[in-house]
């Protein structure tokens, strides 16, 4: 079974794709490897040299609100450590760059190293002060043989990634000064104790009681209950640091009681932290608050987000010198394959199309027999069903046409010709023109006069143009003034009519309906045998009115019912004028009936009779 057209199109984007991105894995693959292995050959020291870099960019982003100024640091940085060293913004401008020279440089490398964010590095860790007090009560420093290097015990993240951050020189004078103090008064107790710099602020350490045969432990004062020399504000913070603290408490503290969210403030050496009521399991929104908080108390205070980008070109280029050739032969293979899954997949595509185009050619040439071979369930199968049809709707309409055409020149033809041949026989004198005449006259125009007004009633109703003056009525009372005037036809048929029903109002055009209602019995009456009956009855049915005729006559083939409101169709071929009328009659009760919003319907059986059915709306389905 042929498959649908889109997934068929699916399948063949998805080859093409899948095999052009297995060729660009394998060149990538190949360059990288081979570019990668020439990198970490010449420069095995390169990570701990562009740490250091971003380490020294991110403080300075720590330390100033903008990003100006930064460029005497590129440069230093650049010259310093043999590297190219560029900063750039969000959107791509370049704020300093140690490559270039009179205001020009090399073209970056395509992807940056990092993103220098100082709302969410050290800075902000220890603003947040993320650890409770508790943590930091069991914070112990080991003294190796690596400067500054600081474990805790607890786990926890470095309380202070820049501990002077924010400090002013009259600050960290006034630390100095308590470390100083602290210092006097733990010797004077018998402890030994020394100031270490961290940054530019000082720290009080203490030797531990603790301490095991060959390592020396180290704890920081101020800590224990018992500490009496550590006076007020010796780590104390900035004030700046304390602003921002301040501002990010206040952020996080709004948007977890908007969210119900508990929460707790713990407060660490003036510096608070909004920690859950239980660690169990922390929700995400308590994250999203105190980070947004974070960065939005931040922002101010420190240079906005850039990337860093660092070398002289990216790791590796594809369409390099060495490369293009392998590139270019890669790319033709891809190209070739998918030219020839094209082109087969294209002509089976192609082919049902061509059909269709040749067949609508010869539709335009007047062939309306001309059709197209159909297999399969796709679209373009349900295309030539389509076709098929509308080939079909086209052919069955241009016979209705010319058989349209035929039959009002033979339903003209007649009684012009009776009229005339009574003319010229009068004018000769061989049939004297007496009243016998004249009435024989007037029943051949009053002929004309019907088909030139059914003929006229349906290009008003094709046109849309068909105009009804709805008023509410009784359909019984309507169906029996029906049955009144065809009565004299009927009796003279040998053939009785009669009407039943109850009150049925509804909003309707009453001559319009006598109308639709006088075709369909005039219509019985003429099929019917001599000594039937014909039945007009009106009956509710659900939200309206079935008006239906019934009659025991001949009756109407099954496969001549779908054609029978057709114009000047008839289940006899025969055009005796004794038989049939106009042919019109069963075409205008259908547009009738549907523009009074209802519709028609027959059943039949032939040699038992018809029955004609017209629903229509009732007069409180409308008014609602």
């Amino acid at each position: 079974m042929r498959r649908s057209v889109l997934v068929r199109f699916l399948g063949l984007s998805l080859a093409v794709a899948l095999g052009a991105v297995i060729a660009t894995a394998l060149i990538a693959t190949y360059s990288t490897s081979e570019k990668l292995q020439g990198e970490i050959d010449a420069n095995t020291g390169q990570l701990q040299v562009d740490g250091e870099i971003y380490s020294e960019l991110s403080k300075y982003a720590a330390d100033h609100p903008t990003w100006s100024g930064v460029d005497k640091l590129v440069h230093d940085l650049g010259d310093k450590l043999g590297r190219r060293v560029a900063v750039t913004a969000d959107d791509g401008s370049v704020i300093a760059d140690s490559a270039r020279m009179l205001g020009a440089a090399p073209a970056l490398p395509s992807v940056p190293a990092a993103t220098i964010d100082a709302r969410n590095s050290g800075v902000s860790k220890k603003l947040s002060a993320i650890s409770a007090a508790s943590a930091y009560s069991a914070r112990k420093t080991v003294a190796s043989g690596i400067s500054g290097f600081v474990a805790t015990s607890s786990g926890a993240p470095p309380f202070v990634a820049y501990p002077d951050w924010g400090m002013t020189d009259a600050e960290k004078q006034q630390q100095e000064q308590l470390a100083k103090q602290a210092v006097a008064c733990w010797n004077a107790k018998g402890k030994s104790a020394s100031i270490r710099q961290t940054g530019s602020v000082p720290q009080v350490v203490i030797e531990s009681t603790e301490s095991i045969a060959g390592v020396r432990v180290l704890e920081k004062p101020g800590t224990a209950a018992s500490d009496t020399c550590s006076p007020p504000g010796l780590n104390a913070p900035s004030a700046k640091a304390k602003i921002v603290n301040d501002d990010e408490i206040r952020r996080a503290r709004a948007c977890l009681d908007a969210a119900g969210i508990p929460y707790q403030v713990n407060d660490f050496e003036g510096l608070k932290s909004v920690e859950p009521k239980t660690k169990a399991e922390i929700p995400a929104e308590f994250d999203d608050c105190t980070t947004q908080a974070r960065v939005q108390a931040l922002t101010p205070y420190v240079a906005p987000p850039a990337k860093l980008y660092l070398g002289a070109k990216s790791t590796f280029n594809v369409f390099s010198g060495e490369g293009l050739l392998r590139t270019a032969a890669t790319a033709l293979g891809v190209l070739l394959i998918a030219a020839l899954v094209m082109i087969f997949a294209g002509r089976r595509l192609v082919r049902p199309i061509v059909a269709l185009t040749g067949a609508a050619q010869r539709m335009r040439n007047g062939d309306h027999a001309a059709r197209v071979p159909v297999s399969g369930k796709d679209e373009v199968a349900r295309l030539g069903h389509a076709f098929n049809d509308m080939a079909e709707s086209i052919q069955r309409h241009d016979f209705q046409r010319k058989a349209m055409v035929s039959d009002v020149a033979h339903e003209l033809r007649t009684p012009l010709a009776n009229i005339k041949g009574y003319l010229v026989a009068s004018e000769d004198g061989v049939v004297p023109l007496d009243s016998e005449l004249v009435t024989s006259l007037l029943e051949e125009t009053e002929l004309l006069e019907h088909l030139v007004a059914d003929l006229q009633d349906l290009a008003l109703a094709d046109a849309g143009m068909l105009r009804l003056h709805p008023a509410p009525r009784d359909l019984t009372e309507l169906a029996q003034q029906v049955v009144a005037a065809h009565r004299p036809t009927a009796e003279a048929a040998d053939v009785t009519v009669t009407a039943v029903g109850g009150p049925s109002p509804a909003m309707v055009d009453s001559a319009r309906i006598r109308q639709a209602l006088g075709n369909l019995v005039s219509n019985a009456i003429r099929y019917t045998p001599s000594g039937g009956n014909v039945v007009v009855g009106v009956r509710r049915v659900g939200d309206g009115y079935n008006l239906s005729v019934t009659d025991n006559g001949s009756g109407i083939a099954e496969e001549h019912l779908p054609y029978v409101f057709d114009r000047f169709y008839r289940a006899e071929h025969s055009r005796s004028r004794s038989t049939g009328g106009s042919g019109l009659g069963l075409a205008i009760t259908k547009h009738l009936a549907e523009a009074h919003g209802g519709r028609i319907t027959v059943t039949s059986r032939l040699g038992s009779g018809s029955t004609f059915t017209v629903w229509l709306p009732a007069a409180d389905t409308l008014s609602g």
